[in-house]
């Protein structure tokens, strides 16, 4: 999307939510991006855009303003059975919004599809900063409880329950996440664990 797009003045910068740039590092190299890619090891972009899975789409615009609030999007068709997304329909968005051909959505609507964290998804936060401070000074038993009580606050947000397994040993797609996101996804009535916004063709 970038290589047909950039001459139209649009930019693409990925980030990986990873514990170390070494994690990302063969990820990047494999994919050989022509683009920015950045490694968010502190994990600071889903506290501030309240990221709760990736991959997770925001669109901005030449103002810095969010032209469409976090939205789930894949770069082809290969994963739609697994998630039931058609990346088509956003990918044919984005290129009439880039084109000037249509609108991303207006200041009220990306607003009404900003979810503002509760008390209990800051908590998680506070938490999760807390046990990944602990365990770059060398506290990681003392961490786990932290990552514990974050993901119990905050069970739907996989940034968080996801995003600390291979920080604590565990692989983050094992049966222990597994078993963790089935029944997440039991209590709230769906199996999906991604949710692309609703909205107009």
């Amino acid at each position: 999307m970038y290589e047909e797009l950039k001459d139209e003045g649009f930019a693409v910068v990925t980030v990986a939510i990873d514990r170390s740039a070494d994690d990302a590092r063969p990820w990047i190299e494999l994919a050989a991006p022509s683009h920015p890619s950045l490694i968010d090891t502190e994990h600071l972009l889903p506290d501030l855009y309240g990221i709760i899975n990736v991959p997770t789409v925001i669109w901005i615009d030449e103002d810095g303003r969010i032209a469409r609030p976090n939205d789930v999007s894949f770069g082809s068709n290969r994963l739609k059975v697994m998630t039931g997304i058609d990346s088509e329909r956003h990918l044919k968005r984005l290129r009439a919004w880039v084109r000037g051909h249509g609108p991303a959505m207006t200041p009220s609507e990306v607003r009404a599809h900003q979810e503002l964290p509760t008390a209990a998804d800051q908590e998680a936060r506070a938490e999760f900063t807390l046990a990944w401070w602990l365990t770059q000074q060398g506290h990681a038993d003392d961490a786990e409880r932290h990552y514990v009580r974050a993901g119990d606050l905050a069970p739907h947000d996989l940034t968080i329950r996801r995003g600390s397994m291979p920080i604590r040993g565990l692989n983050p797609m094992g049966f222990a996440f597994l078993k963790v996101a089935l029944k997440t996804a039991l209590k709230r009535r769906s199996l999906w664990l991604y949710r692309p916004i609703k909205d107009s063709p």
